[in-house]
């Protein structure tokens, strides 16, 4: 970080012409503040009184690199994880200037949020299809036992030899969906849902939040509207269909609708959001400049 850690300003010890108004008492308390210890005798010698200014004029206007005050902390490893949040936030609140972060609030940080989320929009999709596979995995073995019910008994000769006949209907389709349901299991859907799932999880909220931080770096403040709102609660549908994962693994039912019905509205609100997010990509290129 190029930031600097600042001396405050320190108040001379006395004015630069003497002044016969200065009071006893006063000079003592700033000598108290500044424990600087001077003898009366020393106190009243001119020669020591200007070489003591020339000092603190040098402390006050003197500055000390950040990076050269946490240099000792690189060689404790337990401090380490540390001493990159202090220096990520003290030192770029420190460099920053009129609300300035460098690359921080350029063009190139910005684009990544409208970029990393229209990926996140089409591997919802994909998540999607994974997981109506899945299902289709469950609901088709349902549907193999209800045709099975309508099988009839094959009849036999007196002799007790089955009677040769062409196949019902129901025997047909009973084969056709069981061989679908082999495919389908090569397919490994549950588990590949349940990883493209984790995967829009853990980088969709980290990026929902990361794209308000990143309007505070390039404006200094958030606009409540449409598209803020709409990513709060695309972030928090995700977190609450996730939620269901425990009971869907035990069977439950109703969680697995819940389920469906809730990435339902969440596919519902990111579509609504695209056209306000490309608006907003508008206003980067607008606004803001390279890097």
């Amino acid at each position: 970080m190029a930031a600097t850690l600042s001396f405050l300003k320190l108040p001379p010890l006395v004015p630069t012409k003497p002044n016969p108004s200065l009071s006893k008492p006063k000079l003592q308390s700033t000598q108290n503040k500044l424990r600087v210890p001077l003898s009366p005798k020393s106190s009243s010698d001119p020669q020591t009184q200007n070489l003591l200014i020339q000092a603190l004029r040098q402390l006050e206007s003197s500055s000390l690199p950040l990076t050269a005050l946490t240099l000792p902390f690189f060689f404790d490893p337990k401090a380490s994880p540390f001493l990159f949040f202090f220096l990520f936030f003290f030192g770029g609140n420190a460099a920053a200037v009129d609300g300035e972060f460098g690359i921080l609030e350029g063009r190139s940080f910005a684009l990544i949020h409208p970029i990393v989320m229209g990926s996140l929009f089409l591997y919802t999709l994909w998540a999607g299809y994974l997981g109506w596979q899945w299902r289709r995995v469950r609901t088709i073995q349902n549907e193999i036992s209800e045709l099975k019910k309508q099988v009839k008994l094959t009849p036999v000769t007196p002799d007790g030899k089955p009677v040769e006949a062409p196949p019902s209907p129901v025997e047909v389709k009973i084969q056709q969906l069981t061989e679908e349901r082999k495919e389908l299991l090569k397919g490994s859907y549950r588990d590949r849902h349940f990883n493209a799932g984790s995967v829009l999880l853990g980088f969709g909220v980290f990026e929902s939040v990361g794209g308000a931080i990143n309007t505070w770096f390039r404006t200094g403040k958030l606009f409540p509207g449409p598209h803020l709102f709409a990513g709060a609660g695309i972030a928090v549908l995700w977190a609450a269909a996730a939620s269901l994962v425990p009971a869907m693994q035990k069977g439950n039912e109703t969680a697995r609708n819940l389920h469906i019905a809730l990435n339902t509205l969440n596919v519902a609100l990111f579509i609504w959001q695209i056209p306000t997010g490309i608006d907003i990509v508008f206003k980067v290129f607008q606004f803001t400049t390279w890097p």
